[in-house]
């Protein structure tokens, strides 16, 4: 596919042996994964194979039988490891939802919850200097330059009135039909500005395993049927806590001189996020729950998993940043 990425580099065995069959080199071995490093590759470059696939590589493996063999033996262990993390966030918030309380402001309360850690935003509004930014934009990158498309992957699977509310949000997206403001286009030519790679996944091998957890997290609930529910409580948690850390990192990019491209990218969050937030939690959020009450402890575990798996990048993002400014200066 045009614009296809090359294989990234290896970072164990399992990554190792998925990069040797896509290159035509071996055949597909799906081994345990020697590390949370390998693991998160090993599944950022199955689920990959469904966005744009790679340089050289054959599309029709997408729907190879090994490879998605090796795919679900990497999602059981994912979904299960955030079912884990996430129960003690989802508990409260759904037993006030089986008390009676409207979903609403039961799910803006959770949005609300304090995982604990530093926040990005914040380190980039006061303290980061210019390298520090363009260190943190290398590690964001690998998410902006997909934004909303896994999530777009339900809108066949929706009720009509929840499928409208979800294109009404990713209206804004995708630029309202004009291609100059689509989001992850705004990305690139931010970042270029930067003096930074635009690429598509240009620093997947600088990604960091809890950056690439994060991405394979909404690849997996996107894909999934049985997981709209949690796709579209992600989509929700994210529009309801991006526009107050977007105002943050605008204001940090301003502070050390950022180039204007890059800081437009983040004052349009600022905007639509806000806007989105009732719209995603009021209508797409209420008339899913409307439609189907079941889907109610998933929406929930979705939202959770935004905040908690945010807060996990950031926790690195921050050690990583902090740790390479020291290296730097030794």
């Amino acid at each position: 596919m045009r614009g296809a990425p090359p294989l990234p580099t290896p970072r164990g065995e399992l990554s190792e042996a998925l990069v040797a069959a896509l290159g035509g080199r071996g055949v597909t071995r799906c081994l345990e994964p020697d590390s949370a490093a390998d693991e998160a590759l090993s599944l950022w470059i199955l689920y990959e194979l469904h966005h744009r696939g790679f340089e050289g590589v054959d599309d029709a493996l997408e729907w190879d039988p090994a490879l998605l063999v090796c795919r679900a033996h990497l999602e059981h262990d994912l979904e299960a490891r955030w079912r884990r993390r996430a129960r003690a966030v989802v508990a409260p918030a759904q037993q006030r939802c089986e008390a009676g309380e409207e979903l609403a402001p039961v799910f803006f309360d959770l949005c609300e919850t304090d995982t604990g850690g530093g926040s990005i935003a914040s380190f980039l509004q006061r303290d980061a200097d210019l390298d520090q930014v363009l260190a943190v934009l290398r590690q964001r990158s690998i998410y902006h330059v997909r934004e909303q498309d896994p999530s777009m992957w339900t809108l066949p699977r929706l009720d009509d009135e929840t499928k409208a509310h979800l294109v009404a949000i990713a209206a804004d997206e995708y630029g309202n039909g004009d291609p100059t403001r689509l989001h992850a286009r705004m990305w690139r030519r931010g970042v270029e500005a930067c003096g930074l790679d635009g690429g598509y996944a240009a620093y997947v091998d600088e990604a960091l395993p809890e950056v690439l957890e994060q991405v394979n997290l909404m690849s997996m609930l996107g894909l999934h049927r049985r997981l709209v529910p949690a796709a579209l409580g992600h989509l929700a948690a994210f529009e309801v806590t991006s526009a107050v850390p977007s105002r943050r990192v605008a204001r940090g990019l301003e502070r050390v001189g950022a180039p204007e491209e890059m800081v437009d990218y983040y004052r349009e969050h600022m905007v639509a996020d806000a806007v989105h937030e009732q719209l995603a939690v009021r209508r797409m959020l209420g008339s899913l729950v409307a439609h189907d009450p079941d889907t109610l402890p998933d929406v929930l575990w979705g939202g959770a998993v935004c905040l908690l798996a945010e807060q996990a990048t950031a926790t690195a993002v921050l050690a990583h940043v902090g740790a390479e400014q020291e290296s730097a200066v030794a």
